[in-house]
């Protein structure tokens, strides 16, 4: 249940008084539990709090979550300052949810961006919620891959206030989230995305989940900062590794050589994190099962070419030496093998999609 304006006014005013991070936050909070003393002495940006309480209003699905609410997700109040304030719109609910976190690249390759669609949808069918960042690159395809199941819920993170949508090209997928899961930032409404605000996001998105994979990143990487968050919270790191020739997973890699569990398959980051939660998941076998029944409608050689062709690029002069069949028999199964959505075109021929 949404606490009221008036109750919301002391934890907002503070919460808009220059100088006041969550460190200090919680400071004050020890002093006065309840905010009985938070007075004009403290300055607070009146206009802010009159912006974050007229959002509230103007939308029935936006909710303003304080530490002192029930609904304050119980993971992500234990880890070190954590967010004195939570701005949600759509399901607040999802929070309390299990969530498993995955980041990478913004400017993923297109395995990288199938990895994390195919990743993202394999927990999601099993009863998991994806949380995010709502980025450009392996976010965007996390939030899509988790959409993309049945019933599937994700959670974007965001680096500015819920009023606004940070890259615009993702102002369709924020909408689908709002119904399909929820928007949360601990910015007030009307903040801008600066660039020191994406540490501090990434630090609510591995607060918020058991467990972080990183599926693609180079390095220097945000990701990796994220992958340090949870380090510091707790939390198992996963990595997807990738080609040593790639300069896009190194970051992975690093990883890897750290310490974080080296992940092939979504059931090396479930048995992971079900046996942490002792977590009744749905039935593993459904994807595969399904993906066996569309091959099974391939033909002979339909299949042969598929089994040529990598899950990186693969030129088509390769699958015709690996094959042996012509050139113009390749041509038209590979049409057909991308028709039916087994493979895609990239720079350099075609990649097997995941799944």
């Amino acid at each position: 249940m949404q606490a009221s304006a008036q109750a919301l006014t002391p934890w907002l005013a503070l919460y808009h008084s220059p100088g006041i991070g969550a460190a200090k936050f919680q400071d004050y909070l020890q002093i006065d539990p309840t905010l009985s003393n938070v007075s004009a002495d403290f300055k607070p940006d009146w206009r802010g709090v009159d912006r974050d309480l007229d959002w509230l209003a103007q939308n029935s699905n936006a909710r303003i979550i304080t530490l002192a609410d029930k609904a304050y997700p119980s993971l992500l109040k234990n880890i070190a300052s954590p967010p004195p304030i939570l701005y949600v719109q759509g399901d607040a609910s999802c929070l309390a949810a299990p969530q498993i976190a995955m980041v990478g690249s913004r400017n993923a390759s297109a395995i990288g961006v199938q990895q994390a669609e195919y990743f993202a949808r394999h927990f999601s069918n099993l009863g998991f919620i994806v949380t995010s960042g709502l980025a450009l690159g392996i976010d965007g395809a996390s939030h899509r891959g988790a959409l993309s199941a049945i019933g599937g819920k994700s959670i974007a993170v965001l680096a500015h206030g819920v009023g606004t949508i940070y890259p615009p090209t993702h102002r369709s997928l924020a909408r689908e989230l709002i119904d399909s899961g929820c928007l949360v930032s601990e910015f007030p409404i009307g903040t801008q995305a600066l660039a020191n605000h994406f540490p501090r996001r990434n630090r609510i998105i591995s607060g918020l989940s058991i467990g972080v994979l990183v599926v693609e990143a180079a390095l220097n990487s945000g990701s990796l900062i994220t992958a340090k968050c949870a380090l510091e919270q707790g939390r198992d790191v996963f990595a997807i590794p990738g080609s040593i020739h790639n300069p896009k997973v190194k970051g992975c890699h690093q990883l890897i050589r750290q310490g974080a569990k080296l992940v092939e398959s979504p059931e090396d980051v479930l048995e992971e994190v079900s046996a942490l939660l002792n977590y009744v998941i749905r039935d593993k076998n459904a994807t595969e099962v399904l993906i066996d029944s569309r091959k099974d409608s391939l033909s002979e050689q339909q299949v042969s070419v598929l089994q040529e062709i990598d899950y990186e690029a693969t030129c088509v002069d390769a699958i015709v030496g690996r094959t042996g069949l012509a050139v113009n028999v390749v041509a038209a199964i590979l049409l057909d093998l991308e028709l039916y959505g087994f493979i895609t075109a990239v720079p350099g021929g075609y990649a097997r999609k995941l799944g």
